[in-house]
């Protein structure tokens, strides 16, 4: 059997005789070679097998022409089942003359669209007007290719959304196929995969990832999760806005420079459907867009930018700094920058733990959005990110009700964004209410709210609750290593100078610099340092003077 092209959409052939198959396929060739690839099968099974195979990584078939008598496996037992993989193809029966009666019920069987008697010469009048007409009218049919990955999954489950959230979040394109629809099915079945597995991913290249881990999806879909080298100038530890402007920074003043991430670069401002107050921007710029470009001007200086990478240990050896991997992997460097940010707290209502990825998300409003068309959406937060995710969501949703604690947002958001919210009628504003329960079997259907300033309680049903509220650092694996505050962001600078002395254990014989922790040589920037602005373009520019404190570091060791 031929190789099929992928560049090219695929008019099959089968028939049993290799005669026969090798002539069809040469007068196909010969006609629409140039445009089209044509493969050639010599039994049903194997032409399954093909059509399989193209079906995952995403090809075009626009012609089956099968021939009727095979042994195992018909022409129209083939037709009925390639059907299954390739609805929209065209389908053609090659039979003898005897057989034409077969023929004309397989009209109705396998909706034929033709049937060719033997033999065909001259192709110039038997088959080629056939073929034309055929492809003419399955070109009237939207029929794009879909190279990217393929998520199929249930919209109600936690693993599917994980999976989605995490393409998305590393700029991967995809196309989402929910299981229970017939192009979901079809992929299900090509792949030899029952429903009752989900997620499925399938790659570009056709391989098949059943409930793949983060550390899978990037070891197959072209991300870096090993480092070059073993020991760096600068280690950056996390890849939000203060992380990506400290690998920038870093490899452009030429240090050997790699950033480390646990999932993906951005951030929670990654996420962000919209940012309209950041400098060079005056018509706005998407989370997902300022960090891809950042992303991409890191590498393009020479750093590298390792994901779904923990790191859970740091140390000092000697005159290197060693941060340490949950898997047990070790990375050394002359200094470190911690840039790990900051995550959404979690809802700690009594019914809404179980509803994580089936109703409830944190922060991953882009990547639900087209789930929530025309619904009914809940946005609890009072601040920048929150007023972004509602306003995103009032371009689709039939409504959008933004859940706020406290009595205004003038506290808490940009003024732009109150403005922007205040003139969206699909934008409810609910102030001085908070979630106490929610309720739901397979996923979340309604949530209680109650009024703080009445005390009463109302129960409204919820199905999309989309959750911003507070920042955790993500600096629990530093406990006794750097000095933290009583909310565990890190110390650094002049504020860990008390009454004028030094850290405990300091050695060098000077004061820490701006940015540096109690270990020396291991800086912090961004949402992670205690005292700092929670703003992209702040953490952006922490991230650039953290590098040039490692300058001052390296010069005087």
């Amino acid at each position: 059997m031929t190789e099929p092209d992928p560049r090219r959409t695929a008019l099959l052939t089968v028939d049993d005789d290799p005669g026969v198959s090798r002539a069809v396929a040469r007068d196909l060739r010969r006609r629409y070679g140039e445009d089209h690839r044509v493969v050639r099968a010599e039994s049903g099974a194997d032409a399954l097998a093909a059509l399989r195979s193209m079906k995952l990584r995403g090809d075009q078939v626009a012609l089956l022409l099968a021939d009727h008598r095979m042994p195992e496996m018909n022409g129209i037992e083939f037709l009925e089942q390639a059907m299954d993989i390739y609805p929209q193809a065209r389908r053609v029966l090659l039979t003898a003359y005897a057989d034409t009666e077969a023929a004309i019920d397989a009209i109705n069987l396998v909706d034929l669209d033709h049937y060719l008697l033997k033999p065909w010469d001259p192709p110039e009048e038997k088959l080629y007007p056939v073929v034309d007409a055929l492809l003419d009218s399955w070109r009237v049919a939207d029929h794009r290719a879909v190279p990217e990955t393929k998520v199929i999954g249930h919209v109600w489950s936690a693993p599917s959304h994980a999976v989605r959230d995490f393409l998305a979040r590393n700029l991967l394109p995809y196309r989402w196929y929910v299981a229970d629809e017939p192009e979901g099915g079809r992929l299900l079945a090509a792949a030899g995969v029952g429903g009752d597995v989900l997620p499925v991913v399938i790659t570009p290249a056709g391989d098949v990832l059943v409930g793949p881990s983060d550390a899978e999806l990037a070891a197959r879909l072209g991300l870096a999760t090993q480092p070059a080298e073993d020991f760096y100038d600068l280690i950056v530890v996390g890849g939000g806005p203060a992380g990506l402007g400290a690998a920038v920074y870093g490899a452009s003043e030429g240090l050997r420079t790699v950033l480390v991430e646990r999932s993906a670069t951005g951030g929670q401002a990654g996420q962000s459907s919209r940012i309209e107050n950041y400098l060079g921007f005056p018509d706005g710029v998407s989370g997902a867009q300022l960090t891809g470009r950042a992303h991409r001007q890191a590498t393009k200086f020479g750093a590298e930018v390792l994901t779904t990478r923990e790191v859970v240990g740091l140390a000092a050896k000697g005159s290197a700094r060693v941060v340490r991997f949950a898997d047990g992997g070790e990375l050394a460097a002359h200094t470190v920058i911690l840039t790990t940010g900051v995550s959404y707290r979690q809802l700690t209502a009594p019914g809404l733990a179980g509803f994580g990825g089936r109703g409830v998300y944190y922060g991953s409003a882009i990547t639900e959005a087209a789930n929530c068309a025309d619904q009914d959406v809940l946005v609890v937060g009072g601040a920048n990110s929150a007023g972004q995710a509602a306003v995103y969501f009032a371009r689709s949703a039939r409504s959008v009700t933004l859940l706020v604690r406290g009595p205004s947002l003038t506290t808490s958001m940009s003024a732009y964004l109150i403005q922007q919210i205040a003139a969206l009628p699909a934008i409810t504003v609910a102030t001085c209410t908070e979630i106490v329960g929610g309720e739901g079997d397979r996923h979340l259907e309604a949530v209680r709210l109650r009024d703080n300033a009445t005390g009463e309680v109302r129960t409204v049903p919820a199905q999309w609750l989309f959750v911003f509220i507070g920042a955790v650092p993500r600096t629990d694996w530093l406990d006794g290593t750097v000095v933290r505050d009583g909310r565990g962001f890190v110390t650094a600078g002049p504020d860990l100078l008390v009454d004028g002395r030094r850290p405990p254990g300091w050695e060098p014989d000077r004061d820490p610099y701006h940015l540096e922790t109690s270990l020396p040589g291991v800086f912090v920037a961004g949402d992670a340092r205690a005292g700092s602005v929670k703003r992209v373009a702040s953490a952006v520019g922490e991230g650039a003077m953290a590098v040039t404190l490692a300058h001052q570091y390296l010069a005087k060791r």
